[in-house]
């Protein structure tokens, strides 16, 4: 299983970024696809996820109109960040789990998101 992340970088407050996370080596449909979010210094923490049925959810802490999304059929999830808040670089990390785990099976090598004043 392989996947494969893209879209974070350097952006000024305000603007917004894209995320992509492309899985190969499994069956997407089956797998509920998110992010893990890492700030400096602090644990990795679950930041939103889309659901098999395409449902999606957030963490309580995430501000902002986000939207996460999937395409089953290029095996691809997206997090679309609008509006985004200054802040330090933080590393946002893919996940899939298969719909009867409860903990990550596989995660992407994360990407780095850096929201400038």
């Amino acid at each position: 299983v392989h996947l494969v992340e893209s879209g974070g970088g350097l952006v000024q407050a305000g603007g917004s970024l894209r995320l992509s996370c492309t899985a190969s080596g499994l069956t997407f449909s089956q797998n509920v696809a998110g992010w893990y979010r890492q700030a400096p210094g602090k644990k990795r923490e679950w930041f939103a996820d889309v659901g098999t049925d395409g449902n999606p959810s957030y963490a309580y802490s995430v501000k902002g109109p986000f939207t996460i999304s999937r395409d089953n059929g290029v095996r691809t999830a997206w997090l679309i960040m609008n509006h985004l808040k200054p802040e330090p670089t933080a590393v946002y990390f893919c996940y899939v789990r298969h719909w009867s785990s409860r903990d990550p099976d596989f995660w992407g090598q994360g990407t780095q998101v850096t929201v400038s004043s």
